[in-house]
């Protein structure tokens, strides 16, 4: 197996963002990859830089407009006087179909909808490149390559078609589910971070083509709230093509396991023929945000239930943040994919 990354990547570095309304540092920093990348090569994965494959594969999942605004917002920012030194919204819409101003400052507030996404000089460039190792891994999977894994930092689910949040800029696995479906006629998305994968249902809510599963902690007390609810199984073309499993926090490894075969029933019964893992290790015990228990030697039984479905298949990193085993619970998910 391959682990795709680039140090370009590592441009963005936001120093901090908004918690229950405190500014306190951004838990998204290079440092997740470097470890993340330390125990992928520990384990014996082989490393391979991206290309880039410029804006089209991002312009299949993302409005132009909203490519336009990441890849610009900073430099017209910084020209504000006053303006804080990294970009975050300070007004909102009331709605989606009001009026599309030309103000930097309006915009930051219609595509930026929580304050945990601090964009600075570097962020664009690391969004792209994030994209384009999850493009690039996808591509891997299109050659032949059973297997493949895209160390994808910054993470991108939380990122919709024109919108910016949960840390996330780019829909990583989005953008790769897009580019296997230019081989394969269905693609089904796991998501298995801690937290719902709203942006990804944004993006294929719509859509029959693209099954997207999530098994998360029930949003009614956790981020991001508003979306991941069992109620919310697609629309039009998509309708029951879309699958939310909101669990109780503090689930453990025992109660979790149960879901995730009846996740895994639902995707064998949409039948695709490639596999995108929006592969989140935040839900592990220790990790800063204590949504679930799940420990490392569960990450393993996860991947190995998720292998039996046999499919082409690309993981994609979402979250998991700093913390002593962060790398151990990696190797142990890759270590259980495997066999």
């Amino acid at each position: 197996m391959k682990v795709v990354f680039s140090e370009r990547q590592d441009d963005h570095n936001p120093r901090s963002y908004l918690s229950s309304g405190a500014s306190v540092p951004n838990p998204e920093v290079p440092e997740r990859a470097a470890r993340l990348l330390q125990a992928a090569l520990n384990y014996g994965l082989q490393l391979e830089v991206p290309t880039d494959y410029g804006i089209a594969p991002l312009e299949a999942v993302h409005s132009s407009r909203y490519l336009k605004f990441l890849k610009n917002i900073y430099t017209r920012w910084s020209r504000i006087p006053g303006a804080s030194e990294e970009v975050l919204p300070n007004v909102h819409p009331d709605r989606r179909n009001g009026s599309y101003p030309k103000s930097a400052v309006g915009h930051v507030g219609y595509h930026i909808y929580d304050a945990s996404c601090p964009i600075a000089a570097g962020t664009w460039e690391g969004a792209r490149w994030s994209a384009n190792s999850a493009v690039h891994a996808a591509q891997l999977v299109l050659n032949g390559e059973r297997t493949c894994y895209a160390l994808a930092r910054p993470p991108g689910h939380h990122a919709g078609s024109d919108l910016v949040g949960g840390f996330c800029f780019l829909n990583n696995s989005a953008i790769a589910a897009q580019v296997l479906r230019s081989a394969h006629e269905r693609v089904a998305i796991l998501d298995v971070d801690v937290h719902h994968g709203n942006g990804t249902q944004d993006i294929f809510y719509g859509r029959g083509d693209v099954l997207t599963v999530s098994i998360h902690a029930d949003p009614v007390r956790f981020y991001p709230f508003y979306w991941g609810y069992a109620d919310e199984t697609g629309e039009g073309a998509g309708e029951n093509a879309n699958c939310n499993y909101p669990l109780p926090r503090g689930t453990v490894d025992k109660d979790y396991l149960p879901v995730l075969d009846e996740a895994l029933a639902r995707i064998d019964a949409f039948a695709p023929t490639a596999l995108v893992v929006a592969l989140g290790l935040d839900a592990f015990e220790g990790d800063p945000y204590q949504g679930f228990g799940i420990t490392t030697g569960g990450f393993a039984q996860i991947a190995a239930r998720i292998a039996t479905l046999g499919l082409p298949t690309l993981l994609v990193q979402e979250g998991g943040y700093l913390c002593d085993e962060l790398g151990d619970n990696l190797e142990s998910f890759l270590r259980g994919f495997a066999g």
